[in-house]
């Protein structure tokens, strides 16, 4: 896999949300990177598809800063498989990133009332 199809999506929106996207999916109970995948492309209604090239590297960077921790487990079907799960730092930020995107929801809620743009 390579970057991901984003259907429309702009890279950068991608980009910005992947630490919050993760920090919440993980905060529902630990996961492997393919369920993450998975997750994110049910969350879209399938039009955002991640990759394990562009998940991977946020997965080693939230665990560089101590969010989230992992360990290899094997599956039910005899895989070995990396999971991940919030540590309780990963928690407090999870917290902080949502409060920022409720925020900026908010925010582009107000700017585009009343404005006849077509979704």
């Amino acid at each position: 896999m390579t970057d991901g199809k984003h259907t429309g999506i702009s890279k950068d929106l991608v980009a910005a949300s992947a630490t919050p996207l993760i920090l919440s999916i993980l905060g529902q109970g630990e996961a492997y990177g393919y369920l993450i995948i998975k997750r994110v492309r049910e969350l879209s209604g399938g039009q955002m598809e991640w990759a394990d090239g562009m998940l991977y590297p946020v997965l080693h960077r939230l665990e560089d800063r101590g969010l989230i921790e992992s360990t290899w487990r094997e599956s039910e079907e005899g895989r070995r498989r990396k999971y991940y799960r919030l540590k309780e730092a990963g928690l407090r930020e999870l917290r902080v990133q949502r409060s920022h995107w409720l925020l900026v929801n908010k925010m582009l809620q107000k700017s585009w009332e009343g404005q006849a743009c077509s979704t």
